[in-house]
């Protein structure tokens, strides 16, 4: 049975959309601008913009771009990816999962 952790940071604090590390720590540690890091990953520059903006997730396919172009595998992408959207998705559809019954497992 898998356990949930608690998370460690303040609940009111969105977790960080993996373009922000990207344009905010990768890109600039590399020294590259958005046009050669998109070269380099053969993706469009203007897709690579979307996701450094925080408008675009980052897809499977993409987190295996990225893992490779950073050295750190495709897991970390898409575990910041899946945070930012699981506590977005919490968050909007809060109301709704309020009024849904929990029910236990016999399990």
């Amino acid at each position: 049975m898998a356990r949930e952790y608690p998370v460690r940071r303040p609940i009111q604090s969105p977790p960080i959309h993996p373009g922000e590390v990207l344009r905010e720590d990768v890109l600039p540690t590399l020294r590259l601008s958005v046009t050669d890091a998109a070269k380099q990953l053969g993706i469009a520059r203007q897709t690579l913009h979307r996701i450094l903006a925080g408008r675009a997730a980052v897809t499977p396919e993409m987190a295996v771009r990225l893992g490779k172009f950073c050295g750190n595998g495709p897991g970390l992408w898409l575990r910041l990816q899946q945070t930012h959207d699981l506590w977005h998705a919490e968050r909007r559809l809060a109301a709704a999962v309020a009024r849904i019954p929990s029910h236990r497992s016999a399990a």
